[in-house]
């Protein structure tokens, strides 16, 4: 059996500090969405879906170094917030793994920013050399591509894979892929209702998760 994780909103509480980065940045440049907005219609998305989308509404191109500089702001605010992890997936992790049952993580965010986010918090050495990302494959969320990379790469069979997700696009590709999804619906903009459309079991608790997972 193996535990795919993603990375953003399931192991570290990033999700209101990076789209409130966002927000600021795309405001700067003519869109106005909050950060609820932002999180609303991005999460779980790819950096680079991301800024297609924007570029869609917007009619026009942003910077070439319009995530360069964002990403420089966003990580800095990780460092002053501080970024922690999510409450109790350490203990649930480390339960997993006592438990004999795999463990990776593949997500949406690049590689880069999830060494800083995972190192930030101390749950790097958990998944050290088991980390898988979106700008590995051809396609992201919702396609299932990237879950597919990641149990191909761990060599473990799509059914016999486990996805925790908090996203409708993460809950969607990991249904796509034919694995089971656990959707984490912890934090206060969770939408239980569209994770359970997309086919997630709805958790709110990871102290739930070792028990959901070895069920």
């Amino acid at each position: 059996m193996l535990a795919i994780f993603d990375c953003d909103g399931v192991l570290v509480d990033s999700e209101l500090i990076a789209n409130t980065s966002f927000s600021r940045a795309i405001r700067a440049q003519g869109l106005d969405w909050s950060p609820d907005e932002v999180l609303r219609r991005l999460m779980g998305l790819s950096l680079k879906s991301c800024v297609e989308l924007c570029e869609a509404e917007l009619g026009r191109k942003l910077p070439d170094d319009f995530l360069e500089r964002m990403q420089t702001i966003t990580y800095q605010m990780f460092r002053e917030a501080p970024l922690k992890p999510i409450a109790g997936v350490k203990d649930a992790v480390q339960m997993l793994h006592e438990a004999k049952v795999a463990t990776c993580v593949a997500s949406s965010g690049a590689l880069e920013k999830m060494h800083f986010t995972l190192g930030l918090t101390g749950l790097w050495d958990l998944f050290d050399g088991r980390i898988f990302s979106a700008s590995q494959v051809r396609r992201g969320k919702p396609f299932p591509d990237l879950f597919l990379h990641a149990a191909t790469s761990m060599n473990v069979r799509p059914f016999d894979c486990i996805v925790v997700e908090d996203s409708v696009p993460g809950v969607k590709a990991a249904r796509a892929a034919g694995m089971r999804a656990l959707a984490y619906a912890g934090e206060p903009y969770a939408d239980r209702a569209a994770l359970t459309a997309a086919g997630g079991e709805v958790f709110d608790d990871m102290r739930q998760l070792p028990d959901l997972v070895l069920r």
